[in-house]
């Protein structure tokens, strides 16, 4: 494919951009002043959730349509992915809000007390109901990104530092577009990573609480991701000491051992997002934007990829573009 694309960022939308642009043909460069992903990006503390159905709950219907997408994507791009389903709990006091989930999203089974047990032995006798969102999945985002990273500089596409743009300028910054992107937000969220070889959690596991929803998600070896928080604010800093307190009172309620856990980092840092907080494919100027995937990164940023590729590649327009 004779065509040259130069992608701004290497979070997780301009990797997934630039693996896809590249797999089919095309020459990227990639630039981002703080090379490869790490703390600076949000893409670093995301939870790695593959989980639509459940993100129907709140979200509109184009995430769930397109989110679906992403654990193929993501395990054809190499990606350890992991397909055990999600589980969604709630303490008996909060049982109505179970049944407004169950009502908000589809997919689902509803599990009584044994089929809770059945899959995740350490929480029955905790929740005597659940739903079990069989088809969703989860990985570690982490490693996602060093996999995109070892694809890519195989095809000998590497992060460049700073370098004049060449071809077309895919503009993949996240907050930092809000030079050219006025309508774009910040929402913070905030998480945590423990270690708690005592406790055996197989899937990702959503705790439901008007206050303080909470979700799990495994990382192997013991390790969890915690995480809960969805702040407006555009705030990158450390956590507050209340929203700490609250997510690991959370993760209490949801399995005592995970008191004796060892809490190994404590992040935050705020994601991309328009007014619906749905993400747009934008023509401005000299570039193409990629950006507003809010709290759905790892989720839409395949689908995002792909429609990019579509237009720049073949012409084919989407929803998103405007």
């Amino acid at each position: 494919m004779n065509i040259d694309a130069t992608i701004l960022g290497a979070g997780v939308a301009g990797l997934s951009v630039a693996a896809e642009l590249s797999a089919r043909g095309a020459r990227v460069r990639l630039i981002d002043p703080e090379g490869a992903p790490g703390p600076l990006a949000c893409s670093w503390w995301a939870a790695g959730m593959l989980a639509p159905l459940c993100e129907g709950e709140t979200a509109e219907e184009p995430v769930v349509r397109l989110g679906r997408e992403a654990a193929a994507w993501w395990q054809a791009a190499g990606a350890a992915v992991t397909q055990a389903g999600t589980l969604v709990v709630a303490l008996d006091r909060d049982r109505g809000e179970l049944d407004r989930f169950a009502r908000r999203t589809g997919g689902h089974e509803t599990l009584d007390r044994a089929g809770v047990g059945a899959l995740e032995p350490e929480l029955p006798d905790r929740f005597a109901s659940a739903l079990h969102f069989a088809s969703e999945a989860h990985m570690d985002p982490r490693a996602a990104l060093e996999t995109l990273q070892r694809t890519l500089a195989a095809r000998g596409v590497r992060i460049e530092r700073a370098t004049p743009p060449q071809g077309q300028i895919i503009d993949c910054r996240g907050l930092a577009a809000r030079d050219r992107l006025p309508g774009l937000r910040g929402v913070r969220g905030e998480m945590a990573i423990l270690r708690a070889p005592g406790v055996g959690i197989n899937r990702t596991v959503r705790l439901l609480h008007p206050r303080h929803p909470l979700y799990i998600v495994p990382r192997g070896d013991g390790i969890y991701m915690l995480g809960a928080t969805q702040i407006e604010s555009e705030g990158r800093g450390p956590a507050s000491l209340r929203s700490v307190v609250e997510l690991l009172n959370a993760a209490y309620a949801l399995h005592p051992g995970l008191a004796e856990a060892q809490v190994l980092e404590i992040g935050a840092d705020a994601r991309p997002a328009f007014a619906d907080n749905l993400p747009r494919i934008v023509r401005q100027e000299d570039r193409i934007h990629v950006n507003g995937l809010f709290r759905h990164g790892y989720l839409l940023a395949p689908a995002l990829a792909r429609m990019t590729a579509d237009w720049v590649l073949e012409g084919n327009t989407s929803e998103f573009l405007q």
